[in-house]
C-alpha cells in the first residue's frame, strides 16, 4: 500500500513539475505556450529524474545523522522552489544541456535563508561549457584541440610571423607506452586550414597546478589522504589519483573559456543560468564568511570549484576520470564527503 502511495506521490509531483515548466513557456511566449521540441521534451524529463535523484539521496544522508547535526529542512520536492526550478530547467534545456550526458551539468541543491526552500544550481562540466562555448562564441572554431605533453614528446609550437601566414604545432609521441612526466599541455583553436585564426595556447605544469582547486580531493589530483585508526587520525598515506585526467580536464576548460563570447547571441536562457550561478557563488560566499568571521582570512575561488563541494552536509558521488558529479552506485565513484571508516 505504501509504495501505491509513494508511487502516487511521485506522479503527482512529475505533473507538478511539468505544469511549472509550461507556465514558465508560456510567460516566455508572451502567453502563448512555446511547445517544447521532442528533444528538450525528453531533457525536461531527464531533469525531473535527475533532480528527483540528488534530493532522495540528499535525504538518506540527512536521515543518518543524529538530530543534533541534521538539517531541519528536508530534501524534499516540497521544500524546493519550483517556480525557480522551472525557470532555469526551460534555460538549460534550451542550450541542449542534458544532466543525464556525462559531464554536461549536474543540479546542486543549497538551502535559501530568506525563503527557506532549496534552489538548485546547475553548474556545467566541460562539456557543457564545450557547447555553451561554441554556440555564443563570437567566432567559435571549427575544432578545439586539447593535449598533454610528456617529456618524451617532441613538440614545437610555430607562431604567426612573417614566414607563418597563422599559428601551429607539430608533436608527436615517440613512444605512447612510456613517455615519461607530464611538461604541461596545450589547446588549438582551429578555424580552417590556414586560417590566421588559428591559435596555439601552451599551458606549463606551473599553469596547470595554479588552476588546480584549494581544497582539491587527493582521490582526484594524487597526493596525500588521512588515515584514521578507530575514527582518529594515525597518519597520511600517498594516494596516486587520476592526476593526468586532472590536468587535461583544466586545458579543456581553460579553452572552451577563452572563447569571447558575442553579446549579440545572449539571450535569457544564458543570463538565466548565469544569474543562478552567480546567486549560488554569492551564498556559499555569505556561508563561508559566516563560519570563518574573525578566524582566518578567506579565499575564495571567483569561479565555480573544480570539484563541486559539499553543500549543506550531504553526500557528492564523483567520477575519478573526469571529476564530475554522478548518481549514488555509478561504477568506481567515489563519495567525497563520506565519513571516515572508524574500521580503517
Amino acid at each position: 500500500m505504501s509504495n501505491v502511495v509513494e508511487s502516487k506521490q511521485e506522479l503527482n509531483m512529475s505533473q507538478r513539475f511539468v505544469n511549472m515548466v509550461n507556465k514558465e513557456l508560456s510567460s516566455v511566449g508572451g502567453g502563448a505556450v512555446m511547445p517544447f521540441t521532442d528533444h528538450q521534451k525528453r531533457l525536461g524529463q531527464s531533469y525531473f529524474m535527475v533532480i528527483d535523484s540528488v534530493l532522495g539521496q540528499a535525504e538518506e544522508k540527512r536521515m543518518k545523522k543524529s538530530e543534533k547535526y541534521r538539517e531541519a529542512l528536508a530534501y524534499t520536492w516540497n521544500n524546493v522552489d519550483l517556480e525557480l526550478l522551472a525557470r532555469d530547467v526551460v534555460s538549460a534545456c534550451r542550450l541542449g544541456l542534458d544532466p543525464a550526458q556525462s559531464n554536461h551539468i549536474f543540479p546542486i541543491p543549497y538551502k535559501n535563508g530568506h525563503t527557506n526552500k532549496y534552489h538548485m544550481v546547475f553548474l556545467k562540466g566541460y562539456k557543457g561549457l564545450e557547447l555553451i562555448a561554441k554556440k555564443y562564441a563570437l567566432e567559435p572554431p571549427k575544432a578545439i584541440i586539447t593535449e598533454l605533453v610528456y617529456e618524451k614528446d617532441s613538440f614545437r609550437m610555430v607562431k604567426k610571423d612573417s614566414s607563418h601566414a597563422f599559428e601551429s604545432y607539430e608533436f608527436e609521441i615517440g613512444d605512447p607506452f612510456d613517455r615519461g612526466e607530464i611538461r604541461g599541455g596545450f589547446y588549438y583553436l582551429d578555424y580552417g586550414q590556414a586560417d590566421p585564426r588559428n591559435k596555439v595556447v601552451v599551458m606549463t605544469l606551473a599553469d596547470i597546478l595554479k588552476r588546480k582547486p584549494a581544497k582539491a580531493s587527493p582521490e582526484f589530483w594524487g597526493g596525500e589522504k588521512a588515515v584514521y585508526t578507530n575514527g582518529k587520525p594515525s597518519g597520511k598515506e600517498t594516494v596516486e589519483g587520476w592526476f593526468a585526467e586532472m590536468c587535461l580536464k583544466t586545458i579543456k576548460r581553460a579553452a572552451y573559456n577563452s572563447l569571447t563570447i558575442d553579446t549579440s547571441k545572449i539571450d535569457a536562457d544564458y543570463m538565466n543560468l548565469k544569474a543562478a550561478e552567480s546567486d549560488f557563488l554569492d551564498s556559499e560566499v555569505a556561508r563561508e564568511v559566516e563560519i570563518n568571521a574573525n578566524v582566518e582570512t578567506i579565499d575564495i575561488d571567483p569561479t565555480p570549484a573544480e570539484e563541486p563541494k559539499q553543500i549543506d552536509n550531504k553526500s557528492l558521488f564523483m567520477d575519478p576520470v573526469t571529476g564530475e558529479v554522478v548518481a549514488e552506485g555509478t561504477e568506481g565513484a567515489v563519495d567525497m564527503f563520506a565519513a571516515p571508516d572508524s574500521n580503517a
